[in-house]
């Protein structure tokens, strides 16, 4: 499994051709605190890379969840909606926030490697 960060600290699982993931990384979610709501974007809508596609709220902060690639959303994580603690206790796995029909699937290529996240993440 390849994964991609982007600089506002989403993360992005393009090894399905089909449908990419999309979810915070545990960076965000440390600085973020409990998270308590996430607004998911809407299946069907298609997104330019850097739109907002969400918010994700926490006890210390609401921040805007950003599109790390252009594409059509074609699926949402309701167990995410129904249960928001999941972004902090597994935010690479089962706290993912929607997958995408990916409009250029370099863009993601074109996204940091875990290196260069860590090293990011750092400054």
């Amino acid at each position: 499994m390849t994964i991609r960060f982007s600089k506002d600290h989403e993360w992005v699982d393009a090894s399905n051709a089909a449908a990419a993931t999309v979810g915070i990384t545990t960076h965000a979610q440390d600085a973020l605190g409990d998270v308590v709501f996430v607004d998911l974007p809407e299946v069907g809508k298609t997104y330019a890379a850097g739109d907002v596609a969400g918010v994700v709220e926490s006890v210390k902060a609401a921040s805007d969840i950003y599109m790390p690639v252009a594409g059509e959303v074609v699926e949402v994580n309701e167990q995410l909606r129904a249960d928001p603690s999941l972004a902090n206790t597994d935010p690479m796995g089962a706290g993912w926030f929607f997958k995408l029909k990916l409009a250029n699937a370099g863009q993601a290529d074109a996204l940091m490697d875990e290196a260069a996240y860590n090293d990011f993440t750092k400054a």
